[in-house]
């Protein structure tokens, strides 16, 4: 597709300074600066896990402060503040 595309400047020192950088060209260096910008719009498909250890932590030392309370179990993975 053809088309015409008015840059600010800023735009074009990046493109012209990624060329230079790459040796490529305008065309090929503007295609994939717009499919990154596209991609990093586009919702993320990748999972993510956390895998969970059991711990050597006595009962009644919390997780988030290091401190004595009954504020996290020991085997909890959630945080919460004291009431």
């Amino acid at each position: 597709m053809r088309t015409t595309v008015t840059l600010d400047a800023d735009v074009v020192k990046a493109l012209q300074d990624r060329m230079r950088e790459r040796g490529s060209g305008f065309k090929e260096t503007i295609n994939a600066a717009l499919r990154r910008g596209l991609r990093a719009d586009a919702p993320s498909t990748v999972c993510y896990s956390i895998p969970v250890f059991d711990s050597e932590i006595r009962p009644g030392l919390t997780r988030a402060t290091g401190s004595c309370g009954p504020f996290v179990s020991p085997r909890s993975t959630e945080f919460r503040s004291p009431r």
